[in-house]
């Protein structure tokens, strides 16, 4: 079992390695990836001395005590400085240890006085399922439905933590966090190219899709909820279709965490893949598994 907890900072080493340290308490952190212009760290934890949930619970702590999120801007959509903490299931014997997994960390963290939400497969409605009904508008948004009673948390205070506003949390498989960068600079380019990839709008199934400007480039930015069944070659070949469509090409690719073997299954040798290390980021690899064991 794995988590994966996201937070709202990618600018600063010395504080992303401060709150690193907080979650590696207790747990095994096998992986760090920060980015400033999303600003916002991913980090990948394995079981260690403790269960994942008091990892998970230390980690909330670091980002309430170092983090606020109502100075903190990025790319990236966010409800709160913890802002997603998924438990990662790595075979189908697991779902239910890392459901049971997820509502402990959920529990954890609530008592520290932050409103939790439970989406994916732990949802309580189904619009509920998705982490964008929850991030519409931001922050402040997230603050005026709970307000109104629009929107109330599953555990926790009925009001955002005036530091750490909300924290996601769900039980999952494995998904791929995939970027993919454009050679032009206009964003509105990346932003019809997603429109078109994610499944929404007819693109392969569990695929979603923004656009991001990172710095002067234009990327696209995807989750592959599935990456077993879509593996990212054919996210590659979607998007550079879609691209060269409009007169553009694709010209690097990025891996954000850990993803599963299958996941990286027929990768074109022609797309750079920035710092990607199969030894280190892909997760049978990393767990000593066998290749494609209990994974979907």
């Amino acid at each position: 079992m794995l988590a994966v907890p996201n937070f709202s900072e990618g600018r600063d080493a010395r504080l992303v390695g401060a709150i690193a340290a907080d979650f590696e308490r207790g747990a095994e952190l096998l992986d760090v990836h920060s980015d400033a212009v999303h600003n916002r760290s991913v980090l990948t934890l394995a079981e260690g001395a403790r269960a994942l949930s008091g990892a998970l619970a230390n980690g909330a702590v670091g980002c309430i005590d170092r983090l606020d999120i109502s100075t903190q801007e990025g790319a990236h959509p966010r409800i709160g400085s913890l802002d997603v903490c998924p438990l990662v299931f790595i075979d189908e014997a697991e779902r239910e240890p890392a459901r049971a997994e997820a509502i402990a960390a959920a529990e954890a963290i609530a008592a520290l006085g932050i409103p939790v939400f439970l989406y994916g497969e732990l949802a309580s409605s189904p619009e509920r399922r998705e982490r964008a009904f929850f991030r519409r508008g931001g922050p402040s948004e997230v603050a005026r439905r709970m307000r109104s009673g629009e929107l109330a948390p599953d555990l926790g205070p009925p009001g955002p933590h005036p530091r750490a506003g909300a924290t996601l949390v769900t039980a999952r498989p494995p998904l791929a966090a995939f970027n993919l960068m454009l050679d032009t600079g206009e964003l509105e380019i990346a932003v019809a190219i997603a429109a078109e990839l994610r499944e929404a709008g007819g693109g392969p199934p569990g695929v979603r899709a923004m656009a991001v400007d990172l710095d002067g480039r234009a990327q696209v930015s995807t989750n592959v909820h599935d990456p077993v069944a879509v593996p990212l070659a054919a996210v590659i070949e979607c998007v550079r279709e879609l691209a060269a469509a409009r007169g553009v090409a694709l010209v690097e690719a990025e891996v954000v965490g850990l993803v599963p073997e299958a996941a990286i299954a027929g990768m074109p040798d022609d797309l750079p893949l920035a710092g990607f290390d199969p030894a280190r980021h892909v997760i049978e690899r990393r767990l000593g598994l066998r290749p494609n064991a209990g994974l979907r």
